[in-house]
């Protein structure tokens, strides 16, 4: 069994925000010339997330809006924001959106469903941040 890892770096110019991955995945993939397998991406920070569905702006922007409507940025409410940060909101929209993906890789090809793209979400933006892109299989 092979194996393959990359890492992206992303760094957002807002706080939150969402950003198709699809690309760079495939690109990943095509270097590691696995052409069966499983594709995993996930976010390495616990305030951003990596998730699938549509790429359509109406529906992130939906997204934020549900986001900040259920977990709302406000430093007094959160007991985490006590401890000097404030971005407990931040956390708490990860565990919503999740951490992770995995994809089926078949025929060289990430093995999505119609419409399906990665995305990571970003929910304590505007520094560094990195996304592993780990790819086993033949």
């Amino acid at each position: 069994m092979k194996h393959f890892r990359h890492e992206l770096t992303l760094e957002t110019p807002t706080r939150v925000a969402f950003v198709n991955l699809t690309p760079e995945v495939e690109a990943a993939l095509r270097r590691s010339g696995i052409r069966e397998g499983l594709c995993l991406v996930n976010a390495m920070h616990i305030s951003a997330s990596v998730f699938i569905n549509d790429d359509e702006r109406g529906l992130h922007r939906d997204f934020e809006r549900w986001l900040a409507e259920l977990v709302p940025y406000d430093r007094d409410r959160w007991q985490h924001n006590r401890t000097g940060e404030d971005n407990a909101d931040a956390h708490l929209k990860r565990q919503i959106m999740g951490r992770e993906v995995v994809v089926a890789v078949t025929a060289g090809r990430l093995d999505f469903g119609p419409w399906e793209q990665i995305f990571y979400g970003e929910f304590d933006g505007q520094r560094r941040k990195r996304v592993l892109v780990k790819i086993i299989g033949e």
